[in-house]
């Protein structure tokens, strides 16, 4: 507004001075003239210095309308040029996160007027930044591009597209209420478009992409206004979140049961972390057997977390989300000092075995950090027992093989665990510096039923013998598995045959009765248990 007031205000001064030129210039002129032809008097000095003032104003006055003129112009061009910037994505021209909401809206508003809903379709690449590491951000580039062009070419003409950020992309496409399967359609096609391998300075990509999908079509069960552009994103992305949990490569209608496992989900994100500040990880410990005495000969420690809200719970379900939240190793660190700790006071006998995360074998300092843990307890590293599994190995063998040498130097026990599940071979078992195999329970537990499992057992025992390495058996449950493995050869296992895992405590009691605390913890143990009598007779 103030600047068209500027602009009509140099107008102004620019055809009043015109006005006043044409006044006194029809009065000065012709006096000039006549006075130039000598039939006249000069004219008034006053009037020719009034007509050259006019002259300064209308060239002033149109010079600066003139500049202000191209001066908006030139903002308004800046103004639109930075709108788009702010409203469409650099790198595939399409909208992008901040324009998307409000241009949903504005097609919800059309389609439910002309009798249409609309399905907001989340769509994520799988392993982009493995792509993007392996060949570089020039390609990484490439491929986003032709995503784009590719979901494109698939909508409709009143169809929208943007790119979210990353690797993440989202279309809006109105359809018939009566007929979403043309979204099924649309879907599956889009997946298979976009699957297509793309070729790029000799590299040859190939990308899958998993989709979540909310519509907005009237539910007579909760009648109201169709759900707005943010309520769209947020289902969506948890339709596209539980289609990458369920194996990627695929899409998945948003459903209301997604939404109370994606907030079961947070909430348990959120109780690991401020569990394991407050100490509510614990762990118990499964009894490891020598099979042909039947002797205790150690411990598996096994985690378990004693939630305030949830209970006891299993580490199936939380293992796996301190993983994906990188709290695993700050997690396994806090069960280890808490298991160092507690086996410090068990017969010297007794070795302690702890399972350890593939992601925790990726830290270079993980062997330091277990050593300094001995150091705190004064632990004897032999006594220790670290479990790996196999599929450590095939994630990056050069750093297992450093980290078990390390460890191995300072006199610290490796076994490898669920032996036969995995992608170990030979080669590595001959040439990795293993103590032990550890048969998975899966094999163990079908020795009950058939020959099958007995044949691929006693094949596993059979390369451990050629390789002098020490086997021992998970999930023995039945006195008849045991009585199979006593015959292939002199095995330790483990398994609830032997009773399920306990608490410290109550392993402290166990040993106790059997006299298997180390000196000083059994004197404690003797006078608890004397003063406990003398309380009870009291």
């Amino acid at each position: 507004m103030d600047k068209a007031q500027r602009d009509l205000v140099a107008l102004g001064i620019a055809v009043a001075a015109i006005l006043l030129f044409v006044g006194t210039g029809g009065m000065v002129l012709p006096q000039a003239v006549h006075s130039l032809m000598g039939t006249g008097k000069a004219p008034d000095p006053l009037l020719v210095n009034a007509l050259l003032l006019n002259i300064a104003l209308v060239i002033f006055g149109w010079r600066r309308y003139s500049d202000l003129t191209q001066e908006i112009a030139e903002r308004r061009k800046a103004e639109e040029l930075a709108r788009q910037l702010a409203e469409t994505d650099p790198l595939t021209g399409s909208l992008n996160r901040r324009s998307i909401a409000p241009a949903t809206d504005a097609l919800v508003a059309t389609t439910t007027a002309d009798g249409r809903s609309i399905a907001f379709i989340m769509v994520d690449l799988d392993n982009f930044k493995t792509v993007n590491d392996l060949n570089g951000h020039g390609a990484g580039d490439a491929l986003l591009k032709v995503t784009a062009t590719r979901i494109a070419a698939l909508l409709p003409r009143d169809g929208l597209l943007a790119r979210l950020g990353g690797d993440e992309f989202a279309c809006v496409v109105p359809y018939d209420a009566g007929s979403p399967d043309r979204i099924d359609q649309f879907a599956a096609l889009l997946i298979e478009r976009v699957a297509q391998p793309l070729e790029h300075d000799g590299l040859s990509m190939d990308v899958t992409v998993s989709v979540g999908i909310a519509g907005n079509a009237p539910d007579p069960a909760q009648p109201g206004p169709p759900a707005d552009a943010q309520a769209l994103v947020h289902r969506a992305d948890i339709a596209m979140y539980h289609a990458k949990k369920q194996g990627k490569n695929r899409y998945f209608w948003f459903e209301e049961p997604m939404e109370s496992e994606l907030r079961f989900r947070s909430e348990l994100e959120t109780g690991i972390r401020k569990g394991i500040a407050g100490g509510e990880f614990v762990p118990y410990f499964e009894q490891q057997i020598d099979l042909e005495t039947g002797e205790l000969t150690g411990f598996e420690m096994l985690a378990r977390w004693n939630s305030p809200r949830l209970g006891l719970v299993s580490p199936d379900v939380f293992i796996p989300v301190a993983e994906e939240i990188g709290v695993i190793g700050t997690l396994s660190e806090c069960l280890i000092d808490q298991a160092l700790a507690e086996a410090k006071g068990w017969d010297p006998r007794l070795t302690l075995s702890v399972n350890i995360s593939p992601l925790q074998l990726r830290d270079p300092w993980f062997s330091q950090k277990i050593l300094k843990l001995l150091v705190k307890h004064a632990f004897p590293p032999h006594r220790l027992d670290i479990e790996i599994t196999e599929s450590c190995l095939h994630d990056n063998v050069g750093v297992v093989r450093s980290l078990i040498t390390s460890l191995k130097n300072q006199g610290v026990s490796i076994s490898l665990d669920d032996f036969g599940t995995g992608y170990s071979s030979l080669a590595q078992l001959r040439t990795l510096p293993f103590d032990r195999l550890k048969i998975d329970r899966s094999f163990v537990s079908e020795l009950k039923d058939g020959t099958i499992s007995d044949k691929l057992v006693r094949a596993i025992v059979s390369i451990g013998d050629g390789l002098s390495l020490p086997i021992t058996a998970e999930g023995i449950e039945d006195p008849q598995i045991l009585e199979k493995l006593k015959l292939m050869g002199r095995l330790k296992g483990q398994g609830y045959l032997y009773g399920q895992p306990e608490t410290a405590d109550a392993v402290r009691e166990r040993l106790s009765q059997a006299g298997l605390l180390a000196a000083r913890e059994a004197e404690i143990a003797a006078e608890t248990a004397l003063a406990d009598r003398a309380r009870k007779t009291g």
